[in-house]
């Protein structure tokens, strides 16, 4: 059995809002509402999401069809930046490039890119050890902490190379017995959740 990590869509970016209540944009949500209409989304009987608004409304909607259940786990959440507060798009490119090359280093205060990893890792590995593998899962989160955890999965060490298409609202497939990108079959890189076939 295989499990999905998917990441949240475009969202209203308001800096008068902290980052972890941004909401979907109405193209986010658009995409969430085609992807749920999909066969891998209406075969989904759990979804784990963090508990930030924007992972939480993207996996209500791909739940509206499905009527999967959903579990909102707090260790989901991206990787801490609260301690420089909102960047514009250019300074948080800047400052993911330097997350992801010094992963042992804090940038700002942020959390560094190796307390992430084991944070989103030691989560997904806590939900699948109790979870039924005959029923199909979906994790809901983040692009940050979703690169750190498909860097584990593959074995790479932690590079901004393995970051998904701009844009967000993308999935990777992987197994749930071996923990690996390469034994789900068929195997699936970062792909648009509105595309994807499963």
């Amino acid at each position: 059995m295989h499990a999905l990590y998917i990441t949240h869509p475009q969202v209203r970016i308001d800096p008068a809002v902290p980052v972890p209540q941004w909401g979907l944009s109405e193209r986010g949500a658009e995409r969430s509402r085609e992807a749920g209409r999909l066969p891998w989304a209406l075969a989904l009987r759990h979804i784990v999401c963090s508990a930030e608004t924007k992972a939480i409304e993207t996996a209500r909607i791909l739940a509206e069809t499905s009527g999967a259940e959903i579990e909102i786990v707090e260790e989901m959440h991206e990787n801490d930046r609260s301690s420089t507060g909102f960047l514009t798009p250019p300074e948080f490119e800047k400052a993911a490039d330097w997350f992801f090359a010094h992963p042992q280093e804090s940038f700002r205060g942020w959390e560094r890119a190796i307390d992430a990893q084991a944070r989103i890792v030691n989560a997904v590995r806590a939900i699948l050890d109790r979870h039924d593998t005959q029923r199909p899962i979906a994790f809901v989160g983040h692009g940050g902490v979703g690169t750190l955890l498909k860097c584990h999965i593959e074995g790479r060490r932690i590079s901004r190379s393995e970051d998904q298409p701009p844009g967000g609202g993308n999935l990777f497939r992987f197994s749930i017995a071996d923990f690996s990108l390469a034994a789900a079959s068929p195997a699936c890189d970062w792909t648009a959740m509105e595309t994807w076939q499963g």
